[in-house]
């Protein structure tokens, strides 16, 4: 309150469990930057504490976490009042869900969108959360986007969105690229590795403090100050110009708005004609200034471009175009402008037939002392720099590879990857580089250039090597767009290259889990459902309950749920079905969702069905084994009863129970209550099989008192279910069919585990979660599990309703897949539908 703020306020949001102290890097940097010139101009960090919140486990603060942030920024700009120069506005740099909440200000009623300036995200998912685990987070996501693209035109913030690239596990790339809108020209989305003088990928939580990174966004901060106001500009593009200076093409001189074109060439330098196609220049100790001139005229005749490059990366101009000149000219077009960045060298290429007024190219050598740098140019014909290589097929398996060879002894080649577009393919290139007659270290730089987003990757190769490069996308190739992807090659001319593509494998499954990971829980409980499908019928059909593993290998079929979400896709496609799915008001298929976010691929259904498959076995082995152990250990502390004499469906505590668990679930958190009733029908089951095993050892022990047991219960058999004695068998059907109710509660659990680690974690602040996306179900799910807890298979054999609830599972399955894949907290609901016509066959 007693700070005398007189500098540029500058707003840091932190995401899923961020902390307020990440705004230490960057603003570091600043106050480094700042102390340079003296403290001319210097910016004021603030930061929100959001309490480590996990806004990407449970979106119902995210819409309190906006509301804040408003707050916040009214009161930052209240703390300059009086000031000469007072900001009437923030630039916000938001981490991760801290940047959707800045993207989300907008859609608050009484915001006003000049109270920001400008937007940098980082490592922000603002296409779809990464994780879909409860309908808040999807509804804030649909809010923002979908008033983002309403309101482009209206929309004039200035927003730079930076992702971390392939090291970032937590949120994949593809997701942070802001929409492309027609009307709103103001947006950038960039990758790290793509970022001149970053060069490098970063993982979800270093992208806040990697100082390449944070470097490149200060200096961009200081070249967007107005010097009339102190402040940041409010001319956009201004904005875009200084963002596309330092995050996509850096041309290595420092930013000028309306930078000199023609420049003065004069002094006493000394003038030298070149008029051969390649010439390279090594300086060293040089005292004088030396401009090299090459004569346009005779090499347009041949060539169709001209290529330089320079090892001195100062910020002066070091390449020129002349206008009718002879051989020296006192003015020239400077065209360092249009030169590009790279880790080691600086480099231009222009096409001749663009330049047709100049006459002459001039570079510049300045006079140095103690320093050696090499100066590198040649003329050549595009068709000779321009390789095709084609990629080989998805299922070659990294059997085949396609080579080529460069032979030539150019400085630049481009390598044109054929047939390279989808997020499915992936590739290994391998370069080896072979040189004759070199005795020093030689550098070679090998870019992988995407044209459709600014995602580009570089290696940098001590030659002669061997070098391995990762080809993968974060974005699928628009179907409008016709470019090719590109290996940019910065090569010595002493050297041989040899370039090999061939798919690797293992990343066609790491990209089909980059994209597709988050679907596999529906899988899963979809497998699942198909087999608690077969155990029913089995039921219904022979009176008793078969395996687990058998059942799941018989019914969990690909063919039974594949086809049937791909014929509804297909019909969405004609207008009479659509407009009929929209009468009866059913929500988007998930396969049309992922169509949009190019991630539609038919393969990769069978494939997740599969790992899904196996996934549900490794599961219901792991549940029956843990059911087995936990009975023995039950067996070891407490002798239990023997088999139930009598069924009871509600026994004398169940009410009690019942009406208890629903008032913790309305007090507390719907995930709490349903993870209590988890434990409750867990106990049930081990103490079952518990029974179950001791009646087992004692038959083995006294087969005479088994045999006069058995009979005594075939005896006690009536026509009226209540009153049966459990037999052995009837025990062992309902220990399977209870096996796989456990697989299907437990991933309900899971899928509401993580509003449950929000509310312990915030239980200090507040004792009942609100909203809670769980708490309907926990109502409906509570009493549903009580009675299925005391359901045996003996109970429900003769019921008229056992066929229909065994039917019932398959569309489910297929409802999972079709709208809870991209949808993850639609999947509890498809599960409970079955266990409650399961606990219903008693009664019916």
């Amino acid at each position: 309150k007693i700070l005398p703020l007189t500098g540029i306020p500058v707003l840091f949001l932190p995401g899923n469990a961020g902390s307020y102290k990440q705004v230490r890097s960057i603003g570091s940097i600043a106050l480094r930057k700042a102390e340079d010139i003296d403290f001319k101009y210097h910016f004021d960090f603030f930061s929100v504490n959001f309490n480590e919140e996990l806004v990407a486990l449970y979106g119902g603060s995210l819409q309190r976490q906006t509301k804040f942030v408003h707050e916040c920024i009214k009161t930052i700009l209240k703390l300059y009042k009086g000031q000469e120069f007072a900001p009437k506005s923030v630039a916000i740099i938001g981490h991760s869900m801290g940047g959707l909440v800045a993207r989300a200000l907008l859609t608050l009623k009484n915001f006003k969108q000049d109270l920001i300036n400008l937007l940098i995200t980082q490592a922000t998912p603002h296409v779809a959360p990464v994780m879909p685990l409860d309908r808040f987070i999807t509804d804030f996501y649909m809010t923002v986007n979908n008033y983002w693209i309403l309101n482009a035109r209206h929309i004039n913030l200035t927003t730079l969105s930076v992702a971390g690239g392939f090291r970032d596990y937590q949120v994949r790339s593809g997701l942070t690229f802001l929409p492309k809108l027609s009307h709103h020209t103001s947006a950038l989305s960039v990758v790290s590795s793509a970022v001149p003088k970053t060069w490098v990928s970063t993982d979800h939580l270093s992208i806040v403090w990697c100082k390449q990174l944070q470097l490149t966004t200060i200096r961009a901060f200081f070249d967007l100050i107005d010097a009339d106001t102190k402040q940041i500009t409010q001319n956009p593009k201004k904005k875009l110009s200084v963002l596309n200076h330092h995050f996509i093409r850096h041309p290595s001189k420092h930013f000028e708005e309306n930078p000199a074109i023609i420049s003065d060439l004069t002094g006493t330098s000394m003038w030298v004609p070149v008029k051969v196609s390649k010439w390279t220049y090594v300086a060293y100790n040089e005292s004088d200034k030396i401009y090299f001139t090459f004569p346009l005229a005779n090499h347009r005749k041949i060539y169709t471009h001209v290529y330089c490059q320079s090892t001195m990366l100062d910020t002066n101009s070091w390449i020129f175009g002349c206008i009718n000149s002879t051989s020296m000219c006192r003015q020239g077009i400077d065209l360092s402008w249009k030169a590009e960045l790279l880790p080691t060298i600086k480099s231009l290429t222009l096409r001749l037939q663009d330049y047709l007024s100049l006459s002459h190219l001039v570079v510049y050598v300045p006079s140095i002392h103690g320093s050696k740098f090499v100066v590198d140019c040649e003329f050549f014909k595009k068709e000779t720099r321009s390789i095709q290589l084609p990629v080989t097929h998805l299922f070659s398996f990294g059997l085949s590879s396609r080579k080529v060879i460069l032979n030539t002894s150019g400085l630049f080649y481009n390598i044109e990857l054929l047939n390279f577009g989808q997020i499915y393919q992936a590739f290994k290139i391998n370069v080896v580089s072979k040189c004759s007659g070199v005795k020093e270290e030689i550098t070679s730089i090998y870019k992988v250039h995407i044209p459709w987003s600014y995602e580009d990757s570089l290696t940098i190769a001590q030659v002669p090597s061997s070098t391995e490069i990762s080809l993968k996308l974060h974005i699928a190739q628009p179907e409008n767009d016709s470019h090719v992807a590109l290996l940019k090659m910065y090569t010595s001319s002493d050297c041989q290259y040899e370039v090999t593509v061939k798919t690797s494998f293992s990343q066609i499954l790491g990209q089909v889990v980059r994209f597709h990971g988050g679907a596999l829980p529906a899988y899963v409980t979809s497998s699942i459902l198909l087999a608690y499908g077969g155990q029913l019928y089995s039921l219904f059909s022979t009176g008793h309950c078969l395996e687990y593993a058998t059942v799941l290998d018989k019914e969990a079929k690909p063919y039974k749920v594949d086809p049937f979400v791909i014929m509804i896709k297909f019909l969405l496609g004609y207008k009479w079905f659509k407009e009929l799915w929209d009468v009866l008001m059913l929500p988007e298929l998930d396969a049309i969702v992922l169509t949009s976010q190019s991630m539609c691929f038919p393969l990769v259904s069978l494939i997740l069905f599969l790992f899904g498959t196996c996934t549900a076995y490794w599961g219901g082995l792991l549940s029956f084994t843990s059911v087995r152990l936990l009975s023995s250990l039950w067996l070891a502390l407490k002798r239990p009863s023997e088999l139930p004499k009598d069924i009871k469906m509600i026994s004398a505590d169940l009410p009690f129970l019942t009406i208890v668990l629903i008032i913790v679930g309305w007090t507390t958190c719907g995930a709490f209550a349903i993870l209590l009733t988890y434990l409750y029908y867990v106990f049930k089951i081990v103490h079952l099989q518990a029974s179950l095993t001791m009646y087992k050892n004692s038959q083995t022990g006294n087969p005479k008192h088994s045999r006069r047991s058995e009979k005594k219960s075939n005896h006690h058999k009536d026509s009226t279910v209540h009153h049966l004695r459990l037999s052995a068998s009837d025990a062992e059907d309902s220990l399977r069919m209870h096996s796989t109710v456990i697989n299907l509660l437990t991933w309900i659990v899971l899928l509401s585990m993580p509003s449950l680690i929000y509310w312990l974690k915030n239980l200090r602040y507040y004792f009942k979660l609100n909203p809670d996306p769980c708490k309907p179900l926990a109502f409906i799910l509570i009493p549903t599990m009580a009675v299925l807890g005391n359901t045996h298979t003996v109970s429900i054999r003769s019921s008229k309703l056992l066929k229909t609830t065994s039917q019932f599972p398959l569309p489910l399955a297929i409802g999972i897949i079709a709208f809870g894949s991209a949808h993850l907290y639609r999947v509890p609901c498809f599960i409970f539908i079955p266990l409650l016509l399961h606990a219903l066959c008693n009664f019916i």
